[in-house]
């Protein structure tokens, strides 16, 4: 990474948007961890478990796209902020007033969601300070916080064994508070300021063709690494008997390769090209996966395999923010919020149907493979289009 990076933007900011992505991404994904011993205590089936850890998932995707326009509205540090706040409101109400059926663990999932959402602030907080020559770097970097998923696995069945599930979401706080202090004290907006974005201007961006291309191709990698964080530490237990510690750490190590990653894919598609990255990403989580369904390797090869496809996914969700700005750099809150409702929206459908093909069936192996077909159809899809982004992008300024 040269020192024209660090020049080139403000790194108080991009430091505040990671800390803030990744203590948020910590609790959006708290219910994950947390699923064998939530469906044990209110009687959960596999497919109940899917949903509820499925809907904070399906509740940021959405969200995304109110707090996208509410970035744009009032400021993208004042939109997370509140956000912020929101959480820890709920965390705390959860803590306080209990869990106690299904319908109260989705109502928490949906407030978790507002963390989820944490996307469409913290990516345009540190993209509008950097030049397009850095986007893939400091989109990579502040992306990186995904890896809170990493501290929630690790920690929470470790706390909920010893303090009890429900005592986890006030633990949560304690981090939140002090990432709150030093967003409210260092995340500054960058001086150029983009027209703020109405809704109907994200309906506006559904006429691009590209913008359905990022939206499925993000579906896949952010939606594959986030769908699989949720439903590991449960697919773990149910496939191998592993304990809800033992399959937080294997879930841990999988979501960890992808999350650090995420950054070095954005380094990387800024050297040889977006696409290019993209097209080595889906090659490699199509026979992975596939490999994972016929349960290659027995237990540990299989979380072997998992530390690899979930690497390989981290790197693509780089590598596809490497190219939006190339495309839509006037449009990059939009966009932003966009992809990431997609890419949700893709976590949501694999986390949930994951559950349920295995209800169903009694094996996540059809699931599995189906997964893999999309990452084939996705390999496929950009394989057509990347000619034409390569000659038609005449304003793009780095490598497509």
């Amino acid at each position: 990474m040269d020192r024209s990076f660090w020049r080139s933007g403000h790194t108080p900011t991009l430091l505040a948007a990671f800390l803030y992505f990744d203590l948020s991404f910590m609790v959006w994904y708290l219910l994950g961890p947390l699923q064998v011993q939530i469906a044990s205590s209110l009687h959960l089936n596999t497919q109940q478990r899917g949903l509820m850890v499925a809907t904070p998932i399906l509740a940021g995707a959405i969200l995304r796209v109110v707090m996208g326009v509410l970035s744009d509205r009032i400021g993208a540090r004042r939109t997370g902020l509140l956000g912020q706040l929101i959480v820890i409101g709920a965390l705390l109400a959860a803590w306080q007033l209990g869990i106690n059926s299904m319908g109260a663990a989705l109502l928490l999932g949906l407030f978790l969601g507002v963390a989820g959402a944490s996307f469409a602030v913290a990516l345009p907080l540190a993209s509008r300070w950097y030049p397009s020559q850095h986007q893939g770097t400091a989109m990579g970097i502040a992306g990186a916080g995904n890896s809170g998923t990493v501290l929630a696995a690790l920690f929470a069945p470790v706390l909920a064994a010893a303090f009890g599930w429900q005592s986890v979401f006030g633990f949560a706080c304690i981090p939140l508070l002090l990432v709150l202090g030093y967003f409210w004290g260092f995340a500054k907006e960058a001086p150029t300021h983009s027209k703020p974005k109405a809704f109907k201007d994200y309906a506006a961006m559904l006429g691009h063709k590209d913008a359905w291309w990022f939206m499925f191709f993000y579906s896949l990698t952010f939606g594959g690494f986030s769908g699989f964080a949720s439903a590991l530490p449960g697919f773990f237990h149910d496939q191998f008997g592993f304990d809800p510690k033992l399959a937080g750490y294997c879930t841990a190590a999988c979501v960890f390769a992808g999350s650090a990653m995420r950054p070095v894919g954005g380094l990387v598609a800024d050297r040889v090209g977006g696409t290019r990255s993209l097209l080595t990403v889906y090659a490699a989580v199509t026979l992975l996966i596939a490999a994972a369904g016929f349960n290659m390797g027995g237990q540990y090869g299989v979380v072997a395999l998992f530390i690899g496809a979930m690497l390989c996914l981290g790197a693509g969700n780089g590598a596809v923010f490497q190219l939006v700005p190339q495309r839509f750099g006037a449009e990059i809150g939009v966009m932003t919020g966009l992809i990431g409702m997609a890419g949700g929206v893709g976590g949501f459908a694999l986390t949930a149907s994951l559950g349920a093909i295995k209800q169903g069936t009694g094996s996540y192996a059809t699931g599995l493979w189906l997964f893999a077909c999309l990452t084939a159809l996705g390999w496929l899809s950009l394989s057509n289009v990347k000619a034409r982004w390569r000659s038609g992008w005449t304003m793009a300024s780095a490598r497509v």
